[in-house]
C-alpha cells in the first residue's frame, strides 16, 4: 500500500517464495506435537544481503505472479543476448574486407 493507503500493483519481483515454519512457545499449541505455524515470505537479495518480507495468504498470488512475470521477461533478455552473440560470431567468422591504404 502507498502512503495514501491504496493497494501498489506489483509488477515484477525478484527473489523466491519461502514457507516459514516456526513453534511458539505455548506447551499445549498444534506445534508442539509438531506440527509448527507456517508463513509465507518472499527471500531475495539487497546490497549482497538476504532480506525477507512476511506475507499474508492473500498476497501470495500476487507475488508468485509478480515472480513468473520477472523470470519471463529474464528470459526473454537471455534469448535476446543469446541471439546477439551468435549474430556476432557469424559476423566475425566471415571474411573480412581488408583495408586499402
Amino acid at each position: 500500500m502507498t502512503a495514501a493507503g491504496h493497494p501498489v500493483k506489483l509488477s515484477v519481483l525478484r527473489g523466491t517464495l519461502i514457507m516459514f515454519r516456526r513453534r511458539c512457545s505455548k506447551p499445549n499449541c498444534r506445534c508442539a506435537a509438531g506440527n509448527p505455524h507456517e508463513s509465507p515470505a518472499l527471500a531475495y537479495t539487497e546490497n549482497g544481503r538476504t532480506k525477507t518480507l512476511t506475507l499474508t495468504d492473500v498476497e501470495v498470488p500476487e507475488v508468485a505472479a509478480a515472480l513468473a512475470r520477472y523470470e519471463k521477461a529474464r528470459s526473454d533478455l537471455d534469448q535476446a543476448a543469446d541471439a546477439g552473440i551468435a549474430d556476432l560470431r557469424i559476423r566475425l567468422a566471415t571474411p573480412r574486407q581488408r583495408r586499402h591504404k
